[in-house]
């Protein structure tokens, strides 16, 4: 259980490069997603799954390239995959789900309008907005409703020079939620 946790710090103090297109690390972006989450009372589970639904980055071996590349790393199953054997489905189903829930949003004009140019890019790379077929298969997912939350905050959790909590004020989240 320690290991994971000791990992999950290391690579949220170790990262030091920028989210991919934006103008702060992957770590900021992380934790402000965590913040919000906090910020708007929800559950513990969906706050930690904010913490954690771009680890899929800090797996990948330089997912800059592959935005240069135009190939979409599938972070958000990489990180779930990864994540899976030490939490539980609560937390991780709305990572899994958390690009679907972009390609659900963004079938507003006002959502995609408001995205920024960098999540346009790896909206795209994805494989776009979701046709309303696949928007009904979305609303079959027993956490859609959180992953869509969970999107909101990640679109908004791209703030510069604000004060964000260290991820060691996430530690006890952490160990708590570990299965």
């Amino acid at each position: 259980m320690s290991n994971i946790i000791d990992q999950i710090i290391f690579s949220f103090t170790d990262n030091k490069s920028l989210y991919i297109g934006e103008r702060l690390t992957m770590s900021e972006h992380m934790i402000q997603t965590a913040m919000l989450a906090e910020k708007s009372k929800c559950s513990t589970d969906l706050i930690c799954s904010s913490l954690l639904h771009d680890y899929g980055h800090f797996v990948l071996e330089d997912p800059n390239q592959l935005v240069s590349d135009h190939i979409d790393g599938n972070h958000e199953t990489i990180g779930a995959n990864y994540l899976k054997k030490y939490f539980s489905n609560k937390i991780i189903e709305p990572i899994l789900l958390h690009v679907s829930a972009k390609k659900y949003l963004a079938r507003s004009k006002k959502y995609f309008d408001d995205l920024s140019e960098a999540s346009k890019i790896s909206l795209k790379l994805q494989g776009g907005i979701m046709s309303n077929v696949e928007a009904k298969q979305f609303e079959q997912n027993k956490n859609y409703k959180n992953a869509i939350k969970l999107r909101k905050f990640d679109e908004s959790a791209k703030k510069q020079n604000i004060k964000i909590k260290d991820i060691k004020h996430y530690k006890e989240l952490l160990i708590s939620k570990i299965i």
